[in-house]
């Protein structure tokens, strides 16, 4: 494999190939999109990858696999001695590195990881967290390879297959699975190479079929409340698309528009899939990192592109919502031996009140266990659990007509033992009340995808379907009575 570097998650260039005397045999994976991003981030420091040939005779005479008894300076200098399998090859246009690459029962095994950087001066290699992908992923087809190292036929079966396993394992130079014997059952099923030159890489197999596209629309909401005047409360929201298009052909084209309400807020912090096509420069433009004004884009949002043949992720985005879903307010005091707790929760009028699960988990850290507890809860159920140090507030599907549910409760405990859990952050009164629901057929954002709006380019009605659903995420309510851990004060004048 060739090379990784920094942030790395692209190698350029997998090769493995096994070295005999007699029969000698290679396998190589090149991406040429990963070499280009090398040109890129690497620049005038960058080494070229030569031939297939060249660089397997070039890496042979690193590894004192041939001219062995020869004093190559390069190789054998004094002044350069390898503790590991990272190695600098020597090429025609100047020294190859990292190389990883190591000698395993007759065979080598080789790669080079891309480094997101210059290499001058060479980076430490713990600096070089591709490596770390690469040796997993050599390691993954070695595990694969070997065990019919003794059987000629068996092995030449083997290299033939790996080619189109590394499609599945590392498309695009990403290793995304290294385990390459699980692959094994499925390389029927997975084309070699694209039988249409404009198949794009990312389509690594074709689909027979009536044309069907799921789309889901995923909004996650973090917040931390604190119901504190000289604190400001936080939220935010994250959204996924995620689609799922069986059509057929080697690069079907497919248009997908995001529709929000009316003076619903933008979607800002757009990051779209690399299968998408084109996109109005100004989408990817707004940020969230800046207020709100008149210039920001508001749509259409409008996504063309050829889908891969997998599930994937289309875009991702953020968006600046003026509330959040669920107000609260917690309480917790000590009195003498005993702990007195309130909470009160409201659900925004403006959220749809259908819940697949709401619950309020409410735990109590460097305390012993629940010795007693007297409890009125307004709506829904409390449950201790088993390790009596937490409280669960089963809520339930919907909020009640008038919005709001409440709890009160008086608790004691008994002696802490190890079993319980602890917390070097809610220490003394210090403490959270964590929500956690699931709400179908909704997002915060208003976001949806218009069926009808759904252009698919290809012969036949295909079928769509669209969902959508608001999922909480580190959602807390801090006691207001304690100080919070982390806080967003106003500036002062």
């Amino acid at each position: 494999m060739p090379g990784f570097h920094a942030k790395c998650k692209f190698p350029p260039y997998a090769t493995w190939l096994s070295y005999s005397p007699s029969v000698p045999h290679f396998h190589r994976g090149r991406y040429p999109t990963v070499e280009l991003r090398a040109e890129t981030l690497n620049g005038s420091t960058r080494v070229p990858i030569p031939s297939d040939s060249a660089f397997l005779k070039a890496l042979l005479l690193e590894l004192r696999l041939e001219d062995e008894h020869l004093f190559v300076e390069q190789r054998d200098t004094c002044t350069r001695i390898n503790h590991s399998c990272v190695h600098s090859v020597s090429t025609a246009t100047g020294e190859l590195w990292p190389v990883l690459a190591f000698h395993k029962s007759g065979l080598i095994y080789a790669c080079v990881p891309l480094v997101e950087g210059s290499l001058e001066p060479r980076p430490p290699l713990l600096t070089v967290r591709g490596l770390s992908q690469g040796l997993a992923l050599l390691l993954g087809i070695m595990d694969y390879v070997s065990p019919s190292r003794k059987n000629e036929a068996e092995l030449s079966g083997k290299v033939g297959q790996l080619r189109t396993l590394l499609v599945q394992a590392c498309p695009l130079g990403t290793p995304l699975n290294t385990n390459i014997r699980s692959l094994n059952s499925s390389f029927e099923d997975i084309q070699e190479m694209p039988v249409d030159k404009e198949q794009p890489a990312w389509r690594s197999s074709s689909y027979k079929g009536k044309p069907q596209v799921n789309v889901c629309i995923t909004e996650k909401v973090k917040c931390m409340q604190y119901d504190q005047k000289d604190v400001v409360d936080t939220w935010q929201v994250y959204g996924a698309v995620n689609c799922k298009c069986d059509i057929e052909g080697s690069a079907p084209n497919v248009t997908l528009s995001l529709t929000l309400p009316t003076n619903a807020p933008p979607l800002q912090d757009i990051v779209v899939h690399h299968c998408v096509t084109s996109v109005d420069p100004a989408m990817l433009l707004s940020t969230s990192a800046e207020p709100l004004h008149d210039s920001v884009y508001n749509g259409p949002y409008k996504f063309p592109f050829i889908p891969p043949s997998d599930s994937f992720d289309l875009c991702y985005y953020t968006s600046q919502v003026p509330v959040p879903p669920i107000l609260g307010c917690y309480q917790l005091v000590e009195e003498g031996s005993q702990i007195k707790i309130t909470v009160n929760l409201k659900l925004h009028e403006s959220i749809k009140n259908s819940f697949e699960y709401c619950e309020a988990h409410i735990p109590f850290f460097n305390r012993g266990p629940i010795a007693q507890l007297e409890y009125k809860v307004s709506y829904g159920q409390l449950d201790l659990f088993r390790d009596k140090s937490l409280l669960v507030w089963v809520i339930g599907q919907k909020f009640p007509k008038s919005w709001e549910v409440s709890l009160t409760a008086t608790l004691s405990f008994g002696t802490a033992g190890k079993e319980h859990p602890t917390d070097y952050v809610c220490t003394g009164n210090t403490a959270y009340v964590k929500l956690y629901f699931r709400i179908p057929d909704f997002t915060l954002t208003g976001c949806y995808v218009d069926q009808h709006s759904v252009q698919i380019f290809v012969p036949g009605k295909p079928k769509i379907t669209a969902s959508r659903e608001l999922i909480s995420s580190d959602y807390y309510i801090w006691n207001s009575k304690a100080p919070a851990p982390m806080v967003f004060k106003p500036l002062l004048d």
